[in-house]
């Protein structure tokens, strides 16, 4: 009986182990992996635009909050295919911008075009031209986002090489 107790201690701090690592999104790319209200919108902004010119990506700002069950699900899907994540990462730079009571940021999101619902991109080009604001609504399938749609979307607005 001792036996089994301490087998199934182990099981249980393995199991909490793996999913702690299968939960977290580590990437140089992902500026904020979170919706912070405490951020400035702006000086991230200009962070990601001087990241994206030195290494030829492009932007994608994801508007939501940590109220918005969408945009959590737009994060599983990314941990859930590290594929996608590594993709992103490898031609983007992705920043989060907070929209919640605490602070919607109207200021900063006054030079984009209105936004119809949570969780929202902005694709920018690097030097932070709107190229365009797309609905995440578009990758959804289900009760979260399909892998597939999304890699084809980046596929699709990934910047060309320079030579």
């Amino acid at each position: 009986m001792k036996n089994a107790f301490v087998i199934i201690l182990f099981l249980l701090f393995a199991a909490s182990n793996s999913f702690a690592q299968y939960n977290k999104i580590d990437s140089e790319n992902i500026k904020i992996e979170k919706f912070d209200p405490a951020r400035d919108a702006s000086k991230d902004f200009q962070e990601a635009i001087d990241e994206a010119e030195k290494n030829n990506k492009r932007i994608i700002l994801d508007v939501g909050g940590e109220w918005c069950i969408w945009c959590h699900r737009l994060d599983t899907m990314f941990i859930k295919n590290p594929d996608v994540l590594t993709f992103m990462n490898d031609n983007f730079v992705y920043l989060k911008v907070n929209y919640s009571e605490e602070n919607k940021n109207e200021k900063f999101l006054s030079q984009f075009p209105e936004i119809p619902g949570y969780p929202h991109w902005f694709l920018l080009d690097s030097d932070g031209k709107l190229l365009l604001s797309k609905s995440s609504g578009d990758f959804e399938a289900g009760k979260g986002h399909d892998p597939k749609i999304v890699l084809e979307f980046l596929k699709e607005w990934t910047p060309k090489k320079k030579s």
